[in-house]
Formats: C-alpha cells, structure tokens, sequence
C-alpha cells in the first residue's frame, strides 16, 4: 500500500509541478504526517524532491526529473482498455488516433498485462446510445471539438425547443458531454454558461478570436450541477395514483428513474387487492396523460381531477372505436 502511495506521490508531482503538502494529502486521501514521511523516503531513495518555503511554497521535482515508472497495475492496465470508446471517439474525429495509443500501449505493456488487457477488451463493450435509438446525425461534432481543444469561439445558428427558433449566437465552447448516446456542448456566452444539443446546430462558423478558458470551471461539476437543476424544473406538479401489483412492476419499463422513486417512497400499505396508493412527481398533465396511458387498467388517477379527466376521455375514446 505505501509503495503504491509513494509511486502515486511521485506521477502526481511529475505531472502538476509544484503541489503543497495539503494538497498531496487531500488527493491521496492521507495526513500531512503521512505527506512529510513519504516525501522524506522519496528524498532518501535519490529522487530529487525539495521543498520551497512561503505562500506560494510547496513540493516539487527537479527541473528536468521524469521517472519511466508507469505504476501500471494488471488490473489499471485491463481498465484503460475499457475506456475506449470507439464510436464515439469516430465522431469526435479521433477513432484512428485512439486505435494507434491503443497500440503503443499493448506493445509497451508486460506480455501478462497485454495478455490480460487483450482479454478485457474480448469480454467487454460499451454501446452508449440507448434502445432502438443511435443518435441523431451530428455534422458539425468534429468542428465543435475543435473548437472546444483550441478555445476558439464559434458563431452558430441554434434550434431550440421555444421560441424563437433558430437563435443565432457566438459562444466560447468549454467542453463536450456524450450522455444517452446525445453529444451536448457546454458553452459561454452573454447569457452566461447553456447546454446545447449538438444535433440541433444548424449552422457553425469558427472565428479567429481565442478566448481565455475560466480557471474555476470544471465540466464534471457543472453537468452534475445541470443534471440536478433539470430534475427539479422538469417536474412541475405531482399526481396521486394507485397502481395495481403488475402496475407496479411495470413502472421499471414505463417511466423514468425519478418517478420510481418517488412512487416507492411514497407507497402506502397494498390494499385487499394489492393496488397501491402513492404521489408521483409529473412535468404537466399533458405530459403525465401520455406515461400514465401506458400502464393502461393498471393505473388509477385520483388527482388533480383535470389528469384524472383526461385519462377517462381517453379511455372512453378507445372503448368507442372498440364499440363501433
């Protein structure tokens, strides 16, 4: 485990230059005793780590210092294999650049970690898009990546679901997000930072003008942030249902992760017949018409009375066309 930590130490001074003691610690997940131990070790083994003092002080290698020591683990080298995405990687106009690294690194490894790397790409792939759904067509992803590596602003032309639509505006692209087999592009404009869809670009002209990319922005943080604010807006109002016991086991298939959540939180006591009473979260009642007509007689809307009074002049409707 130490050896490990010691060889973590190392990469990361390697890679980032100068780091504190508190920094080491917080991204190896120890104390600074452990920090200033292990720096002491790696001082006496010969690798010529020193410390500056002050504010703007910290640990750091030797100009000119890098070690051939990779750390590659049997289990990191069968890990990297499952990162590549090769469709995905296509459209980003990279799929023959992965293929080559993906080369060099099986003819660098160990034959046992190449043997075993080998075998993890064999019994494992990754299809990103959903069911019976590949995406829709994207023309200008390669542009947008481009742009997004360079930090080159881009004039487009956008189509967006309200109006108006197309908007045309010039954006600074911070970076790209693949999620549900959907390229979406995180930019800055005046209007401060959007998501777009990259399907619905109609038209991308790349500028000459370079932009400077905000030091405190971090493409994780804020799509988890995205995610989250899209949940809360998405769901507007709630309904109150019963579901019968195959309802229930159908919601898996019918409805979003949300809403299952929510129904099972809110589950009362199954009554003589097993129907269940519970409150499920709904973006509108139009939008709820259409999931919960899904379920068919295994759903039974009690509010609010207008869903209620929908989903009955739906079921009317069918049952006259059956009549006729």
């Amino acid at each position: 485990m130490r050896a490990s930590r010691l060889v973590s130490l190392l990469l990361l001074l390697q890679a980032r230059g100068r780091m504190t003691a508190q920094e080491l610690a917080d991204e190896l997940e120890v104390s600074l005793r452990t920090i200033y131990r292990d720096v002491e070790s790696l001082s006496s083994a010969g690798v010529p780590v020193y410390a500056d003092r002050g504010s703007a002080g910290g640990y750091q290698l030797l100009d000119g210092y890098r070690t051939r020591l990779t750390g590659l683990t049997a289990a990191e080298a069968e890990s990297l294999f499952l990162t590549g995405m090769p469709g995905p990687a296509a459209e980003l106009g990279l799929g023959a650049v992965l293929a080559a690294a993906e080369i060099k690194l099986m003819a660098a490894l160990p034959k046992g970690q190449a043997e075993r790397a080998a075998r993890a790409r064999e019994r494992f792939h990754l299809d990103v898009p959903g069911w019976f759904h590949g995406g829709e067509p994207t023309p200008f992803l390669a542009a947008v990546a481009d742009a997004v590596w360079h930090q080159r602003r881009v004039r487009v032309s956008y189509r967006r679901w309200k109006r108006p639509t197309p908007v045309a505006r010039t954006i600074e692209p911070l970076g790209l997000v693949l999620k549900a087999g959907n390229w979406y592009l995180i930019a800055r404009s005046e209007e401060g930072d959007r998501t777009y869809r990259v399907d619905r670009l109609l038209e991308l002209e790349t500028l000459e003008e370079v932009f400077e990319r905000p030091a405190d922005f971090e493409l994780a943080a804020f799509w988890r942030a995205y995610l989250d604010r899209f949940q809360r807006e998405m769901f507007s109002g709630e309904a109150v249902v019963r579901f019968s016991p195959d309802g229930m086991r159908r919601l898996a298939h019918l409805v979003t992760p949300a809403v299952i959540q929510a129904a099972e939180e809110n589950a009362g006591e199954p009554d003589e017949r097993g129907w269940v009473r519970t409150v499920i979260p709904i973006e509108s009642v139009r939008h709820a018409h259409v999931d919960l007509m899904r379920f068919g007689a295994d759903v039974e809307v009690l509010a609010p009375p207008e869903l209620r009074e929908c989903i009955t002049a739906s079921a009317r409707e069918v049952l006259r066309l059956y009549d006729a």
